[in-house]
């Protein structure tokens, strides 16, 4: 955003409420995702900042909250790996008529799993609409999220979802999926990504269902299917009779903690590049690299939430920069917590 009237703000604000409630299993939200996020908000001079009437001054620090709020999609080796890979799956996949390939994204939570497949979505879907300009009735890209607990009818309604296709109490499971293949078909859908694959387990009856299920659709749709979820390869998803099938035909990429190295240094000066703040002073934050990688044990997740969390402090309490104690006093999660009380005691033993 540019313009700093307040009837402009106003509509920035508005359409931030809007899109709040927009998900990425659904098509509104998805569409929306692939389309990108808005500009960032200008940085204005601290004097002018200081003059701003207080309605205005309130609408201009909300824009520079809201911006921070939002999660940073930075193009890491990780990413871009599995975007290689899942580029290479799908031209390999395109004249497959059966036992086509799929790709697994396996890894500890924080890791960027759901940023690395969602964005293989979007490349994918930017690819199709180019090659197919003013064409609206394509859904090149369908993704979805397992439920916890999730049934084979629960799975094949999220697919219903994202389609926005109804789905009644009396609709048996046959009709759901015939309405979803019907319409992905004929939709041109070639990437069908499936998040959260941990929620499901084959030592239960409707694990192994909803297993069976994905099959199905993966036998029914020529699309190439990509799987991500945590620690999906130790799991029992890649075990006995339906795990050997998966992992025959999935390519796995393991997501990992960043090293402390020249990459981690550049994520933090990409972070550091996007903040609004009056008197926060560059570089801060790349000189703090090391102290970061301890604190958040290398997990980017936690990384971007530590960060977005000490700048929206920042303008909440009017200091207006990030230290390393306002860093230290977000509270991060326990996987991050505990990764990094590991590496310290590590450090310490050597």
């Amino acid at each position: 955003m540019t313009s700093s009237t307040p009837a402009a703000r106003q509509a920035v604000l508005r359409e931030s409420d809007a899109e709040a409630g927009r998900q990425l299993n659904t098509l509104t939200g998805w569409r929306r995702f692939i389309d990108g996020p808005p500009e960032p908000p200008a940085l204005s001079s601290r004097s002018t900042w200081q003059q701003m009437p207080v309605p205005e001054r309130d609408l201009y620090d909300e824009d520079r909250l809201d911006h921070h709020a939002r999660m940073l999609t930075i193009a890491t080796s990780f990413v871009e790996k599995t975007a290689i890979c899942g580029r290479r799956l799908v031209l390999l996949n395109r004249h497959a008529i059966s036992a086509r390939r799929g790709l697994i994204v396996s890894g500890p939570a924080g890791t960027g799993k759901t940023i690395a497949i969602t964005q293989l979505g979007r490349s994918h879907e930017l690819l199709d609409r180019a090659r197919h300009p003013h064409v609206n009735d394509r859904i090149p890209v369908v993704y979805v999220t397992v439920p916890p607990a999730a049934t084979a009818r629960m799975i094949a309604t999220e697919f219903a979802r994202f389609l926005g296709l109804p789905v009644r109490a009396r609709s048996n499971m046959t009709d759901i999926i015939e309405a979803v293949v019907g319409v992905c078909t004929d939709t041109c859908t070639g990437l069908v990504l499936v998040d959260e694959l941990h929620n499901i387990s084959l030592t239960s009856r409707h694990g192994a269902e909803v297993a069976d299920t994905l099959k199905y659709f993966s036998e029914r749709l020529p699309a190439t299917f990509v799987y991500a979820g945590i620690d999906i390869a130790e799991s029992s998803l890649l075990s006995g009779t339906r795990g050997a099938q998966i992992a025959g035909r999935f390519t796995l990429i393991p997501s990992r903690p960043f090293p402390c190295n020249s990459e981690w240094k550049g994520l933090v000066a990409t972070m550091e590049d996007t903040l609004r703040l009056h008197d926060h002073r560059p570089g801060t934050l790349t000189s703090l690299d090391r102290f970061l990688h301890n604190h958040t044990g290398g997990m980017i997740g936690s990384l971007s939430h530590a960060i977005r969390g000490a700048a929206i402090d920042a303008i909440l309490t009017g200091t207006e920069k990030i230290t390393k104690r306002s860093l230290q006093a977000i509270p991060l999660d326990h996987t991050a917590h505990t990764t990094a009380s590991m590496a310290t005691k590590t450090a310490a033993s050597r």
